[in-house]
C-alpha cells in the first residue's frame, strides 16, 4: 500500500468508508429483521448480535493488525474508538429526531437500565488502565489477566442488564416518567423497511455478504490507513483515534439513526453503550493472535484516550440521571459538553502524543 500515491490512498479509503456505510445500514436491516423472528432480543442475543455486527471493522481491523505486529494501531483503534463512539450519540442527538418542543435523547431513553449499561462501559475501562500497569511478561496460555477479567466483565455486564430488563425494585421498574417505553435490547417497533418481506434465508444471505464486505472493507481502511499516516507524519495512535476511527463508526452512526426515527431511542442508546463495553474484550483477541501482552504495550496517549471515554460515559449518565429536557443548539446540555470536551480532548491528545 505504501507505494501507491497518495490521492490514489484517498480514493481507496474512502471507497472502503463507504463499503462499510453501505454494509452497516444493510447488517442493522438484516438483524433487525432475525432480531424479530428469532426472538433473539435479549442482552444476550439482540444485543451481542448489534454489539458484534456494527463493530465488525473494528474486529477485521484488531485482527489484520494484531497478525501484522501492529498493535498500536489496534490499540488507537480500540480505545479511540470507544471515546469516538460515545459522541455518536451527540450526532444522534442532533440529527436523530428534530422539530419543535422534541426533547433531547437523554430525556426520551431515560432508563436505569442505561444507566447500568453506562456503569458497565466505565468499569471495563477502568480494568483496561490497570492493566496497561502490568509487567509485560504476564502471559499464560497465550492470554493476560487484564484481557480475562475483561471478557468476564462483560459477559457479568450482559447479565445484569438482562435481569434489570426484568425487574428492577424502582418506581416503574427502573424507567422515568414520560420516558419512552422500552424493553432493553428489543424494539418497539416490528421493522417496517423491506427486508421484512424477505425469506429468512434471504436475509441471513443479505447480513453474510454484509458481514463479509465489512470485514474486508476493514482490513483495507486499517492497511491504506496506516500508509495515509505514514504520508501526512500522523502517528499510529492519533490516526486511529481519529480518522480511523470515525470511519469505522459509520455502521454506528446510520444504525442508531434508524433506530431512533423508529421511535427506539433506548435501544439507540444501549447500542452504543454495548458496543464500547464490547470493544475492549478484542484486546483478549488481540493477545490470543499475538501471542503478547496488548496492554502493557499501552503508551499514554492510549491511557489517556481510555481516560477520556471513561469521562463522555459519565457525562451521559448524568444525563441520564438528571435529564434535561432543553436543547442547546440543537443538541441536549449533555451532548453538548460531550461534544466540547471530545474536541478539547483531541487537542490534548495531539499534545500528549506529540
Amino acid at each position: 500500500m505504501s507505494n501507491l500515491p497518495f490521492w490514489l490512498l484517498l480514493l481507496v479509503f474512502a471507497a472502503a468508508a463507504a463499503v462499510v456505510w453501505v454494509a452497516g445500514i444493510q447488517l442493522s436491516k438484516s438483524t433487525d429483521v432475525l432480531d424479530d423472528r428469532w426472538r433473539i432480543g435479549s442482552a444476550f442475543g439482540g444485543l451481542i448480535v448489534l454489539a458484534v455486527a456494527t463493530n465488525l471493522p473494528e474486529i477485521a481491523i484488531t485482527v489484520s493488525a494484531a497478525m501484522s505486529g501492529n498493535l498500536e494501531v489496534a490499540v488507537g483503534n480500540i480505545l479511540g474508538g470507544i471515546a469516538l463512539q460515545t459522541v455518536v450519540l451527540v450526532i444522534l442527538d442532533l440529527f436523530g429526531k428534530r422539530g419543535h418542543g422534541v426533547r433531547p435523547v437523554t430525556y426520551r431513553a431515560a432508563s436505569l437500565v442505561l444507566v447500568l449499561e453506562a456503569v458497565v462501559v466505565v468499569a471495563v475501562l477502568a480494568v483496561v488502565m490497570a492493566g496497561s500497569q502490568l509487567p509485560g511478561d504476564l502471559v499464560v496460555a497465550r492470554l493476560t489477566p487484564d484481557v480475562v477479567l475483561i471478557a468476564a466483565l462483560w459477559l457479568a455486564g450482559l447479565f445484569l442488564v438482562q435481569r434489570a430488563g426484568k425487574h428492577l425494585p424502582w418506581h416503574e421498574n427502573g424507567t422515568s416518567p414520560g420516558a419512552s417505553e422500552h424493553r432493553p435490547g428489543h424494539r418497539r417497533a416490528k421493522p417496517q423497511h423491506p427486508h421484512h418481506a424477505m425469506s429468512t434465508r434471504a436475509v441471513v444471505a443479505i447480513f453474510a455478504v454484509s458481514a463479509l464486505a465489512t470485514l474486508g472493507a476493514g482490513v483495507v481502511l486499517e492497511r491504506v490507513g496506516d500508509a495515509i499516516a505514514d504520508e501526512i507524519g500522523l502517528s499510529g495512535v492519533l490516526f486511529g483515534a481519529t480518522v480511523l476511527a470515525l470511519a469505522t463508526a459509520l455502521p454506528e452512526i446510520s444504525t442508531g439513526l434508524q433506530a431512533i426515527r423508529q421511535g427506539d431511542d433506548n435501544l439507540a442508546m444501549s447500542d452504543i453503550f454495548g458496543g464500547n463495553a464490547f470493544l475492549p474484550v478484542l484486546f483478549l483477541v488481540a493477545t490470543l493472535i499475538s501471542g503478547k501482552a496488548v496492554l502493557p504495550q499501552a503508551n499514554g496517549a492510549d491511557i489517556y484516550l481510555t481516560a477520556l471515554a471513561a469521562l463522555l460515559t459519565l457525562v451521559y449518565v448524568v444525563g441520564l440521571i438528571f435529564r434535561p429536557a432543553k436543547r442547546v443548539a440543537g443538541m441536549g446540555v449533555d451532548s453538548l459538553t460531550v461534544l466540547v470536551l471530545y474536541a478539547a480532548g483531541v487537542a490534548g491528545l495531539f499534545a500528549v502524543a506529540g
